[in-house]
């Protein structure tokens, strides 16, 4: 069965989807819509698709069973709630919403109409990130002690409504719960302004985790290149995520394992051991976020980044946010 599909707003992230939706088997791009119509129609020409300025035309006259939102982050909750209305299936882009009311409304009212809600946390579905998570589930690393998360990048010219942790943290934050299982106690910031002309463009955070795992992250656009990593520290040794070459690599504790046995002893020291990379299948995230999104769609699997999802993340965002401007430690 084919599944309808469309994309609202198409810039930078909104053409990828259009690109992958025109790739994947099994679905039709009916329409791609943009309030700057030439966008629309250049994207649509690209693809072989209509192009609409008014995204109620579109949904009205072309019945998409499932859409893409990528427009700016003010008006996700007016474009989704009027879409979710017309019976389909959204996935918005990250972050959800400006705030936490706007996020609760999108979620309550896609339960209510029963209709799939799913966050574009596009990061959760990078290979590497997904063999760490079943390598901390299988209990490879022992206890966790730390994880941190490094995003280093060029400032965007797109971006203008939110400062780099509305729009980048959310990122890092859902990696930490998607990897850890858990909801941080209390975060603390420390920000600075350095290029926006309204907004932070760089962030120190802490998070404290419950069972005594400490989270940090280290964020900003002004690096002349990308930096994305994940390193998560525990008792038997460290796992080491690069998020641009999909890489996974794990530096052993040696005094974590007794020399010619799989067995643990209690461990008084740190030695280096053996550095190992691991061979994994590389793909497209997106790809991969939008298939398990229409798997969603399709009633076979439940939405892997629910709205609540997205929420928490939000959340986590902004409580960094205020800290950075209070200086105090945010109860979250």
């Amino acid at each position: 069965m084919t599944t309808r599909v469309a994309v609202i707003g198409v810039g930078m992230m909104g053409r990828e989807h259009a690109r992958v939706f025109a790739e994947l088997p099994d679905v039709e791009l009916v329409a791609v819509c943009d309030s700057y119509l030439e966008n629309a129609r250049a994207v649509g020409h690209k693809y072989g698709a209509p192009a609409y300025q008014d995204y109620m035309e579109m949904l009205q006259k072309e019945i998409p069973d499932a859409v893409t939102i990528a427009v700016p982050t003010a008006l996700h909750k007016e474009v989704t709630i009027r879409t979710l209305k017309t019976g389909t299936h959204v996935l918005v882009e990250k972050p959800i919403a400006p705030s936490l009311d706007e996020a609760r409304e999108m979620i309550d009212r896609a339960h209510e109409l029963n209709r799939v809600l799913m966050v574009g946390q596009v990061v959760r579905f990078n290979p590497a990130l997904q063999l760490l998570k079943e390598k901390l589930k299988a209990g490879q690393l022992g206890r966790v002690f730390q994880i941190f998360c490094r995003r280093a990048e060029p400032f965007p010219a797109r971006v203008r409504d939110v400062g780099v942790v509305v729009d980048l943290a959310p990122h890092d934050v859902d990696i930490m719960r998607f990897l850890l299982d858990q909801e941080p106690k209390r975060v603390y910031a420390e920000t600075e302004q350095r290029l926006h002309t309204e907004h932070e463009d760089l962030i120190f955070g802490l998070l404290r985790f419950p069972e005594g795992v400490t989270g940090a992250l280290e964020i900003n656009w002004l690096t002349p290149t990308r930096i994305h990593e994940v390193l998560v520290l525990g008792e038997r040794g460290l796992f080491r995520v690069d998020n641009q070459t999909q890489d996974l690599y794990f530096y052993e504790n040696a005094d974590a394992i007794m020399k010619g046995s799989t067995s643990r002893k209690t461990i008084k020291t740190v030695s280096e051991g053996e550095m190992v990379r691991y061979a994994l299948q590389r793909n497209e995230p997106l790809k991969v976020e939008l298939q398990e999104f229409l798997r969603a769609v399709r009633g076979d699997v439940p939405a892997q980044v629910t709205g609540e999802d997205g929420l928490a993340a939000l959340r986590l965002a902004l409580a960094l946010v205020e800290s950075g401007i209070t200086h105090q430690v945010i109860e979250v």
